[in-house]
């Protein structure tokens, strides 16, 4: 059985993941009491029904002060040798706000009088859950994913596929956006001759031909390729030896339009050919 805790940031998409991953097959509770963790786990590797393979529950802070059994919980399910993972959602915290404000939707802390917005309730609940999300096994940050780049996630990491083999995600990005919360490891490719300044590919991104050919004629750009490709091929068995599940791959350029995407692509490409588990995203590749 693989048994899946879905828990993060209010408002960071745990309902749009628990309804992507019943598309793929699992069984799925929303909301589930934290004191009824283990009693639900225990009837569900019982169970004769097909359906209870692959099991799906999400637990945070809409239950208030019985948040803490949670804990509880999952130290019982250790101590029983009862093997589970947890999903993490997260965003920053001005997305929140605005998804909040957008859909009218009250933040499950805001019942508290002493909180004067919404900010300062996502902050509250970003400390609450810290401990959990040093702890998970998948990291999220839907911050910049639609709907359907975040069913593209979760389809990627948990469709027909053995979720204890290391799942990579290869993202480009652009540092004048910020830096990507959820990367292990980040590679800096400002260093390279960069497409902007050439009036034929300023306009074009690192998916198009002519940009990729301008990235990748360049022996630095070469070179730079070659190192990460040995680094990953190196240590990513080490990451998969130490039993983790997930491992987010972030290069980034100035603005995540030319060069990053590039190589990110040619990362990707090279992992995808050597059969890893792996998807890839380019974070802001539509930006201005």
């Amino acid at each position: 059985m693989e048994f899946i805790i879905v828990s993060g940031i209010s408002g960071a998409g745990k309902t749009s993941t628990l309804h992507a991953m019943e598309d793929i097959g699992f069984y799925c509770v929303d909301n589930i009491p934290p004191a009824l963790l283990t009693t639900f786990y225990e009837l569900c590797d019982k169970s004769a029904d097909a359906r209870m393979k692959n099991v799906a529950v999400v637990l945070d802070v809409r239950g208030g002060e019985v948040f803490d059994e949670f804990f509880k919980a999952l130290t019982k399910l250790r101590k029983e040798n009862r093997p589970y993972k947890i999903l993490y959602l997260d965003a920053n915290t001005d997305v929140l706000v605005r998804r909040f404000r957008a859909t009218r939707r009250k933040h499950p802390l805001f019942t508290d009088s002493n909180l004067h917005s919404l900010s300062e309730a996502v902050n509250i609940e970003r400390a609450l859950l810290m401990k959990l999300k040093e702890s998970a096994d998948y990291l999220i940050d839907s911050s910049y994913l639609s709907s359907a780049q975040l069913k593209e996630r979760i389809t990627t990491l948990f469709l027909d596929s053995d979720t204890s083999a290391l799942a990579v995600q290869c993202m480009s990005f652009g540092f004048k956006y910020g830096t990507p919360t959820e990367a292990d490891l980040m590679f800096d490719v400002r260093c390279l001759p960069n497409p902007f300044y050439i009036a034929d590919l300023k306009y074009k991104n690192g998916l198009d031909e002519p940009v990729r050919e301008y990235v990748m004629k360049w022996e630095q750009s070469k070179g730079v390729l070659d190192r990460i490709i040995a680094f990953l091929d190196y240590s990513m068995p080490l990451y998969a030896n130490e039993g983790k599940s997930q491992l987010v791959i972030a290069i980034g350029c100035t603005g995540g339009k030319h060069r990053s995407v590039a190589l990110t692509q040619a990362v990707y490409n090279h992992l995808l050919n050597n059969h890893h588990k792996v998807s890839v995203h380019h974070r802001d590749i539509g930006k201005a």
